[in-house]
């Protein structure tokens, strides 16, 4: 059978740091999903100072993905090598490097390189793929500048509570989101979409203290029956990044559940949304506010749903 042809791209931007601080952000990989619009969760298989795996989810085209990627550090000349084991449809291999090295005008040119082939190497297939590579790796390489350039703007934040139930439960009730517009008074209206066991899409209308809603779009990873990782590919007006993590931990004869969020605000909707005197500060605040009340809703519910459920079942 024929070998599909090999397509290359390579895509670069100039960033005002130093090349040290530009490739710490590009070695961490556990940290993109708060540094990469496309990554929402990365699980590191195995890690030594010259490699590591890492199986990764990501949208491609708007579409959830997952693959597994073997990456090689060459740090001395500030270099990413990395290769997919694993490839997601219709990739059928992929690798390329992160080239990162100075401009000689005290700033950092970062290239990005890509070499693919198409599952069955047609037309359709090497568009697709060709479309999501630009799309990501522009999106990737603004972001990449974007962290460096402006350390300090992530706020992270969590809650938790102490359920009285089996863990078990608690976490069917985080996981079953499509049934949250019948169980959460905040959820107007949600629709969840799982054609992969364990990776959803959920898009979900949230309901305001004042009334007002907002839409947002998530994709969600689920780990039965601990974590539950999410990415908000759409998020509110006032941030340019949300992602989050359900936490599920046995304890002793119940379990402690936690909401994690981590996020960014959209600096020039600051004023769109608060009024020509709004600030970052007072976004910041509003944010981790009106997520805080979200999640303790949703973590209290989840409580009341796994305590009753083993009240019941001791009747």
């Amino acid at each position: 059978m024929a070998t599909s042809a090999i397509h290359q791209t390579e895509h670069q931007i100039t960033v005002a740091a130093e090349p040290a601080a530009v490739y710490a952000v590009l070695a961490d990989a556990g940290a993109w999903p708060a540094v990469f619009p496309p990554t929402v969760h990365v699980e590191v298989l195995a890690h030594d100072d010259r490699q590591e795996r890492v199986r990764i989810w990501a949208t491609a085209n708007g579409k959830p993905k997952s693959w597994t990627s073997r990456r090689e550090f060459d740090r001395e000349r500030w270099r990413i090598r990395f290769r997919q084991e694993v490839s997601a449809h219709p990739v059928a291999a992929m690798g390329g490097e992160w080239i990162v090295e100075p401009d000689g005008r005290g700033s950092t040119r970062v290239r990005l390189t890509h070499d693919f082939r198409a599952v069955g190497g047609d037309s359709a297939s090497v568009s697709w793929i060709t479309n999501a590579v630009d799309r990501n790796s522009e999106s990737e390489l603004a972001a990449l500048r974007r962290a460096v350039e402006t350390p300090g703007r992530l706020l992270a934040f969590e809650d938790s509570v102490r359920v009285r139930g089996d863990a078990a439960d608690a976490y069917a009730f985080l996981y079953r989101s499509d049934l949250w517009h019948e169980r959460l008074t905040h959820v107007a209206a949600i629709t969840v979409t799982e054609e992969t066991p364990g990776l959803q899409t959920m898009d979900m209308e949230t309901r305001s203290r004042d009334g007002s809603t907002h839409t947002t779009s998530s994709v969600r990873v689920c780990f039965p029956e601990h974590l539950i990782v999410y990415k908000q590919l759409r998020t509110p007006p006032l941030l340019s990044l949300h992602a989050g993590r359900w936490t599920v931990r046995p304890d002793g004869d119940g379990a402690v559940v936690t909401s994690a969020h981590t996020v960014a605000i959209a600096d020039e909707a600051v004023t769109a949304v608060l009024g020509p005197d709004g600030t970052v500060a007072q976004a910041r605040e509003l944010a981790r506010k009106a997520l805080s009340g979200n999640s303790m809703l949703t973590l209290s519910a989840a409580r009341e749903y796994a305590e009753s459920r083993r009240r019941t079942a001791s009747v």
